[in-house]
């Protein structure tokens, strides 16, 4: 069994193109920020549900030092122009035990390629070797392309304590 901080693996997209999906390292702050530079500031708010064009220390230290145990982060790469640069990226969280909450951000220009998918289905395989029950997302409900692919990935929706988000849960047992 790979170790989550150690996790890389290849992909192929929808267009044939190649993609590394791996962890998420601390020497990517720079790379993580210049993706989030990319991307648009509607695609940031169907992340974070709030206009969100910049990030406090505490919020990038979050997002960067992960333990892979409790907070495990992957990346997608791409190759753009001769050098890997990062296309999007999905975590987990755990918000008690057996259970953890998921996030996604895709760079605009790399949306509807199926990066999304393949962070999801890895993060599944992430979380079910670490012997996780239940994963959950947060979907803003305009957000068709995110709940798409939690459906096709077999989430299912649930009663949400804000009526403006669809709650949606994958049991991993």
């Amino acid at each position: 069994m790979l170790k989550p901080a150690d996790y890389s693996v290849t992909e192929r997209l929808r267009d044939g193109r190649s993609i590394a999906i791996r962890a998420l390292r601390v020497d990517d702050r720079e790379e993580m920020l210049a993706a989030i530079g990319r991307t648009s500031a509607e695609s940031l708010r169907r992340r974070f549900f709030v206009p969100k064009r910049g990030f406090s220390e505490t919020e990038i230290s979050f997002f960067t030092k992960i333990d892979f145990d409790r907070h495990v982060a992957l990346v997608a790469q791409i190759d753009e122009d001769g050098r890997p640069v990062i296309a999007g990226g999905g975590r987990y969280v755990m918000t008690e035990p057996g259970r953890a909450e998921l996030a996604f951000v895709v760079v605009d220009a790399y949306q509807g390629h199926g990066i999304g998918t393949a962070l999801l289905r890895h993060l599944i395989t992430l979380a079910r070797e670490a012997g996780l029950r239940e994963l959950v997302a947060e979907v803003l409900p305009e957000n068709g392309a995110m709940l798409a692919v939690f459906d096709r990935l077999g989430f299912s929706a649930r009663a949400a304590s804000d009526p403006q988000t669809r709650h949606l849960v994958l049991q991993l047992a």
